[in-house]
């Protein structure tokens, strides 16, 4: 009796999970399966807005495409995404690899200045950040994205990297030290090839954090030809004289297509930087 009543709570409980399995799934998936139709709908307004628009067009992508700034904003934001990317992905290597494997004085409060800098939201510095580019003449401009951003995620991305290099064997080091390796050639040749799979998680993150980022660029960009994509959509919509949801939509379409291309691409890679790293350390 106590076996079958088992068998029946083992049976509701597997139910159960496969009733919130659909739940979430169908809250995160019908958001993104309304914006695609939102974006195909053969009018501007979201009052006629839908998931299945009647009469399904791809009109708003191309006057996107053709009438507005959107290409402009989308190299501008992809120029300040990679650039970013590239810069926090060497950066923060060279921070993690000298912190995991290097022993010197203020080591320790090195490590602990960055981890309590992780504590406060970045957009509590978003006056401060303002007052020193306008002192130093960074203001309106890509670079200073670029910086800004860099700056912002160097210290948890170090932190992340450390606690995966941490976990690397040091014997690889020894060895390879001893066969007269410089440490420049052990951390070429032997660490980052190692650290691959965190390294494609931080180049990924990264690209995704300033592609998306809206308050940096609003605070620090004012020309209409340095847009960023965020900006540009936001406008599209917060203007009360203007009704262009479905061109928004279209917009949010075509910012989605990077990122999901490299998240497919290197999903096998992302997959295991995401559940390895920052064991110990």
């Amino acid at each position: 009796m106590s076996t079958s009543r088992a068998k029946v709570m083992d049976g509701t409980k597997t139910v159960l999970i496969h009733v919130e399995l659909l739940v979430l799934a169908v809250v995160v998936i019908y958001p993104l399966v309304w914006i695609v139709g939102a974006s195909l709908g053969p009018t501007k307004g979201l009052a006629n807005a839908s998931a299945i628009p009647d009469g399904a067009t791809l009109r708003n992508y191309v006057e996107l495409l053709t009438t507005t700034d959107y290409p402009r904003w989308y190299l501008n934001s992809f120029f300040v995404a990679t650039a970013n990317m590239v810069l926090s992905v060497v950066l923060s290597a060279f921070s993690a690899y000298v912190f995991s494997r290097m022993r010197f004085r203020g080591r320790k409060a090195g490590l602990l200045a960055m981890l309590v800098l992780q504590i406060f939201p970045s957009f509590l510095t978003a006056i401060a950040v303002y007052m020193l580019f306008l002192n130093f003449g960074m203001l309106n401009s890509l670079i200073g994205l670029v910086v800004v951003s860099v700056a912002a995620q160097l210290p948890y991305n170090t932190w992340l990297l450390k606690g995966y290099m941490d976990n690397i064997s040091p014997s690889f080091d020894e060895a390879a030290l001893l066969d007269g390796a410089s440490r420049t050639q052990v951390f070429r040749q032997i660490v980052l090839p190692l650290t691959k799979p965190m390294l494609t998680f931080v180049a990924i993150t990264q690209f995704a954090v300033p592609w998306m980022d809206f308050i940096l660029p609003q605070l620090l960009i004012s020309s209409p030809e340095k847009k960023t994509i965020a900006i540009g959509l936001y406008a599209m919509v917060s203007d009360q004289t203007r009704n262009e949801f479905t061109l928004f939509a279209a917009g949010a379409v075509l910012v989605a297509v990077p990122i999901t291309l490299m998240y497919v691409l290197l999903q096998r890679y992302l997959i295991h930087g995401l559940t390895a790293g920052g064991e110990k350390g």
